[in-house]
């Protein structure tokens, strides 16, 4: 079985499963595993923050972030697809008690400074004002769009002048980076934190980062704490999480991948893949997309369905070049 389903399917490496066998553990509640602080601090260092939090998964540390940075009842700008607000149970109304006001980014899901300015809420007696814009990349629903870092600064430089904090869902920020060629720290320079998973492209089994200055990341950890995400021997998970770190760039070789595979299968019959620009790729289909999955898996290859007529595949380090070209045959024989 091929599985395109997502990136989160990866299965660990020998290394890394070494990795978690040996690591030197401790109370990670009381601060004191050693691993997972060797992870937070290696983690700031290259997103470009303060600090870092170790967290069980991006929603988690998504949704920390808007609990941290807003006051009960605000209003939390947010893009109309983005992952937060789509794919979050409404967390954001649930955890933090707060409004959403949705934004419509386009095809490419950007927030822009006029859409800032255009979504900000005053505070006064009748309205309970703008607490937090939100902003994601990639774009998961726009099919892994990587906005550009310049996007992410004027969309956070509008809210800051209107002293409203910026949270940054980077859960494959590190796609980005490669697609740009920049460091993940060049997107992190005008937000206030960034949820960067770990157990997605990088391939880690479990777990996420979320950074900041040293202010946020201790009321980070205590509200981690409110959700039921403190952890005791988290080195086990942690020590995996530091092999995952050291493959960023590998990530260059899935979107390569994602390039061929959208290729193959663009030039199938009643198929229409848009080009990718990372890892994922959007295949709009004649027939119900779930009669395409359903007889695509028949065949022996997994996808997602996005919407009608609209599914999703996904590469990642378990998807081979042969793989690639064995989903495009099976593809062609439904």
């Amino acid at each position: 079985m091929i599985d395109l389903r997502s990136d989160t399917v990866t299965k660990p490496s020998d290394a890394m499963r070494e990795a978690a066998r040996d690591a030197a553990v401790g109370d990670d509640v009381y601060g004191e595993d050693p691993t997972v602080n060797e992870l937070e601090a290696r983690a700031a260092a290259v997103l470009g923050t303060d600090d870092a939090l170790f967290v069980p998964s991006g929603t988690m540390g998504n949704q920390i972030a808007a609990r941290v940075h807003t006051d009960r009842g605000q209003e939390v700008l947010l893009e109309r697809e983005s992952h937060v607000y789509k794919w979050e149970l409404a967390g954001v109304a649930q955890h933090a008690e707060c409004q959403p006001r949705t934004v419509d980014g386009g095809d490419r899901g950007v927030i822009d400074p006029a859409d800032v300015r255009a979504g900000y809420v005053e505070e006064d007696d009748h309205r309970p004002g703008t607490g937090l814009l939100a902003l994601e990349n990639t774009h998961n629903s726009k099919g892994g769009i990587a906005i550009a870092p310049e996007k992410i600064d004027a969309a956070a430089d509008a809210a800051h002048d209107h002293g409203v904090p910026v949270h940054l869902d980077g859960a494959r920020l590190w796609n980005a980076a490669v697609a740009h060629d920049v460091p993940p720290s060049r997107f992190t320079r005008e937000v206030d934190s960034v949820l960067c998973c770990l157990s997605k492209g990088l391939g880690a089994p479990v777990g996420s980062v979320l950074a900041g200055s040293d202010g946020f990341v201790e009321r980070a950890h205590r509200v981690r704490k409110l959700m039921g995400g403190g952890m005791r021997q988290a080195g086990m998970i942690a020590a995996p999480a530091l092999r995952a770190l050291d493959r960023r760039d590998a990530l260059a070789i899935d979107h390569e991948r994602a390039r061929r595979l959208a290729a193959g299968l663009d030039d199938l019959d009643g198929l229409t893949a848009r080009e990718p620009e990372t890892n994922i790729v959007l295949v709009e289909t004649e027939r119900p997309a779930e009669t395409v999955l359903d007889e695509w898996a028949e065949a022996g290859v997994l996808a997602v369905p996005f919407d009608d007529h609209v599914l999703r595949c996904c590469t990642h380090w378990d998807v081979t070049d042969d793989d690639v070209d064995a989903a495009v045959e099976r593809a062609a024989g439904t």
